[in-house]
């Protein structure tokens, strides 16, 4: 993109321009998805609550570089007005025609800032490892903000990964709900800021099985076999199983309830019930038939829903489903971190953040969103999957934390049973 002469109208809220730019791509209607299976050869499917210094070494320094031994490079902000950022797939609002991210346009548009746009994550431990070495000497990984699930943020911030941000330049930052203003892994969000937050579950398609499914251990039907999928989110399929197996996974659990889940997950993928463990993905599958019951994500199928056909049914299992968030955060390497904390801000204006959740169809973590979601699409406000009660709440739980032992046993044995 080129860049645009760089202008900074007061960053608490939006000018009049910009909102009635962005109400103008609402105007009474539901927010079209875009056709990211174009280039897959399919068709008819949109492109992807609480998900914890530095100072030392320069910048680009050794691989010998450890935690809180690295230091950020000098902003450029000022002088450079773009912006790298890397996200999920099918998790930022498209025109019509799927050629612009309306919001995004109309931040370029205030801001000044050109702003490059990547869906180029499929999953955290694969996004993770492609870009660890460079953070880890401190490097600029080329984005200025990437989007990694609670676990990874937790590890990133652990590590000395990302760039602590600077209030002044995110005053909407008061908007972040309540119960994800202070998590664990990072206290008074100083270093990261919700993106949007989800749930896991179980989905299905009707026509196939038409009596639905109540529990994971549904899915391990004989009528199914060779056609379900399960996310290589460990938190998620884990958890899953786990609570079908009577675990409370926000509470006092340990090597043995995880062993026992493992090897409900092994019997399953050896056996074939199980046909991939994979990412984003399984999408994919469920649209072309594939796969026709599956763990995924709550947003996933209420947007392939709207693309393809309404064929899916998503729900929370009887045992319990997992709750998480993904957050925005800016690697150590970046040399913008100013124009990131610009655009974080902006994506907390409710009007914004409401748009975006109207796509998305995730948890919202925007203060306001709910009333400014009235002017879009009034059903959506009332959507638990979006903006849920505290009553729908009860039915989901948080994977507790691990510890950086845990982390890596319980995650090696994850891997090996998935054929990673």
């Amino acid at each position: 993109m080129t860049a645009r002469p760089l202008r900074r109208p007061p960053l608490h809220t939006l000018s009049p321009a910009a909102q009635a730019l962005v109400r103008s791509r609402l105007a009474g209607r539901r927010p079209a998805r875009r056709d990211v299976l174009r280039g897959m050869g399919l068709v008819g499917l949109g492109a992807g609550l609480a998900a914890c210094g530095t100072g030392g070494t320069a910048a680009g320094s050794g691989s010998g570089a450890s935690a809180g031994a690295l230091t950020p490079p000098e902003d450029t902000s000022e002088e450079d007005p773009t912006l790298s950022w890397a996200n999920w797939t099918l998790y930022l609002d498209v025109s019509e025609d799927g050629s612009t991210y309306p919001t995004l346009e109309a931040f370029e548009e205030e801001s000044g800032i050109a702003v490059e746009y990547s869906e180029d994550i499929d999953g955290n431990d694969s996004y993770y490892g492609r870009i660890q070495g460079q953070l880890a000497n401190g490097d600029d990984i080329g984005q200025d903000i990437v989007v990694f699930t609670d676990w990874m943020a937790a590890r990133m911030i652990r590590l000395g990964y990302t760039q602590e941000l600077d209030e002044a330049n995110i005053p909407n930052k008061q908007n972040i709900l309540p119960n994800l203003a202070d998590v664990d892994f990072d206290p008074g969000r100083t270093h990261s800021l919700t993106w949007q937050s989800g749930f896991a579950g179980i989905a299905w398609n009707r026509e196939a099985v038409p009596e639905g499914l109540t529990s994971v251990s549904d899915l391990w039907k004989p009528e199914l076999r060779g056609r379900v999928e399960v996310l290589d989110e460990m938190r998620d399929t884990m958890g899953l199983i786990m609570m079908d197996q009577g675990v409370d996974i926000a509470g006092d659990w340990g090597a043995e309830e995880f062993g026992r889940a493992l090897e409900e997950l092994e019997r399953q993928v050896s056996s074939g019930q199980i046909r991939q463990v994979v990412g984003n993905s399984y999408k994919e599958d469920l649209v072309s038939g594939d796969a026709l019951a599956v763990i995924g994500w709550s947003g996933d199928i209420t947007q392939i829903n709207f693309e393809s056909g309404d064929r899916w049914e998503f729900a929370l299992p009887e045992a319990g489903g997992t709750l998480w968030s993904d957050n925005m955060l800016v690697p150590i390497g970046s040399p913008k971190k100013t124009n990131a904390e610009r655009l974080m801000n902006y994506y907390y204006d409710p009007a914004v953040a409401a748009e975006v959740a109207a796509w998305v169809n995730y948890i919202c973590p925007v203060q306001g969103a709910q009333e400014a979601m009235l002017d879009i699409d009034p059903e959506l406000a009332e959507d638990p999957l979006i903006f849920p009660t505290e009553d729908f709440l009860t039915n989901v739980s948080i994977f507790r934390s691990l510890s950086g032992e845990e982390e890596t046993d319980f995650g090696t044995e994850f891997q090996r049973v998935i054929g990673r």
